[in-house]
């Protein structure tokens, strides 16, 4: 069974960092696309981040050259760096994998002063 298991959020002052986590089981991230979703209250869930199996990465216009995504395959686990955090990236962060459409159960970030 496939699972994926965020952990890492919490609440940061803004211009703070965060680095969230994602566990998989059952499956190998290893040569598989990942992806990082956030949804805010009352918006839909959009893309923040994405690796390719060969490392590639794409980024949010909003998170440009403040966001990080990476991948420890030994660990199984992906990850995304979150520096230079606003109010408006508080969302609920999902880890996903695209290619059988399963996601984690979220983890929320929270910047505020």
């Amino acid at each position: 069974q496939v699972q994926l298991v965020e952990s890492g959020g919490g609440l940061v002052q803004p211009g703070g960092s965060l680095t969230l986590s994602c566990a998989a089981s059952g499956i190998s991230i290893r040569f598989n696309a990942m992806a990082w979703y956030r949804q805010a209250p009352g918006k839909e869930r959009d893309l923040v981040a994405g690796i390719t199996g060969g490392g590639s990465t794409n980024y949010a216009d909003s998170v440009k050259g403040r966001f990080s995504i990476s991948r420890d395959n030994a660990k199984n686990r992906l990850y995304l760096q979150m520096n230079s955090l606003k109010p408006e990236d508080t969302a609920l962060y999902y880890c996903k994998l695209p290619s059988l459409n399963y996601w984690g159960q979220g983890t929320q970030v929270t910047v505020s002063s």
